[in-house]
């Protein structure tokens, strides 16, 4: 089978194109055709060695943490599945990815995928979706009627973070550049500022329940995002690190992990319509590393998804 693979940490030419062994499912795991993964942040990271003294992951490694495909073979103990299902799953970070055309994965990670949507850009929700899913819910504990700042709602997060809130009915203000605005307007935003002209901080009246920072900050924006929410209220955010708020707020660094129940509950509301996917753009298997290159180039906008099949 053909895969995508580094040797060792580096820039995006550390990519490449090669053939590897197809592998056999295990005890408890299905081996599936992989349909699509994506691109996130994290692959960059990770292929660049910056994550390695709090990632450690065994070289060579190949990237991809979303997986959509179907199933082409069950192993003993499977029970559930069937050949031909189609999946989508988020893969351990620390182990290897999707970036290739079969994968062995434990059935326990799997959902079903999405009937709705076309399976690679099925690819575009797992990590993404959860993260969003989780931040709101696990760790901010969001509930009707609360008031929700999204700091980054034009990323991809933002854009399952905004629809979720939405549904959960919060009120919600969402910070979002030009590019981006009037998408994060139609998820469901109440209110967008643009970033590129003011802070939130400085354009927002009151403060908020829950602050979800998306967006890489300094330590001195940190502290402005901490200022607007309420006592004992909750900043979570994907960068940085845990802060020290007073005022009983809980200031807290997240990281997405895989969860099967929800990731299936993400996919039951794309199917009713409740939650849409954006893709900005495809690529291939071979596209990859220059899918790496602009993305370390700062060139990408949006959610790119890979077609491997």
């Amino acid at each position: 089978m053909k895969a995508v693979r580094f040797h060792g940490f580096g820039d995006s030419d550390v990519l490449v194109y090669e053939d590897l062994e197809r592998p056999v499912a295990g005890a408890g795991e299905v081996v599936v055709k992989v349909a699509g993964t994506s691109f996130n942040p994290v692959d960059a990271a990770v292929r660049a060695g910056i994550l390695r003294e709090v990632l450690p992951v065994p070289l060579p490694r190949i990237p991809g943490m979303d997986m959509t495909g179907t199933i082409a073979e069950i192993g003993d103990g499977v029970t559930g599945w069937n050949v031909g299902d189609a999946v989508v799953a988020l893969l351990p970070v620390t182990g290897d990815g999707a970036a290739r055309e079969y994968v062995a994965v434990a059935a326990a990670e799997l959902a079903a995928a999405p009937r709705t949507v076309d399976l690679v850009d099925a690819a575009a929700l797992p990590t993404v979706g959860l993260t969003a899913w989780q931040a709101l819910f696990d760790h901010a504990g969001l509930r009707a009627g609360q008031r929700v700042l999204i700091n980054g709602a034009g990323s991809a997060v933002g854009g399952y973070a905004v629809q979720l809130a939405q549904e959960a009915g919060a009120t919600v203000v969402a910070t979002a550049g030009p590019r981006s605005a009037e998408r994060v307007r139609a998820r469901g935003a109440d209110e967008v500022i643009d970033y590129t002209v003011t802070s939130a901080a400085k354009a927002v009246t009151g403060r908020f329940d829950v602050v979800l920072n998306l967006a890489f900050t300094s330590p001195e924006e940190i502290a402005e995002l901490i200022g607007l929410v309420v006592d004992d209220g909750v900043l979570i955010t994907t960068t940085g690190t845990d802060e020290e708020a007073g005022r009983g707020v809980r200031a807290t660094r997240m990281f997405v992990h895989g969860d099967a129940a929800q990731l299936a509950g993400l996919v039951e509301r794309v199917d009713d319509g409740r939650l849409v996917i954006d893709v900005a753009e495809r690529s291939t298997l071979t596209g990859l590393p220059d899918v790496h290159r602009r993305a370390d180039a700062g060139e990408l906008a949006g959610k790119t998804v890979v077609a491997v099949g």
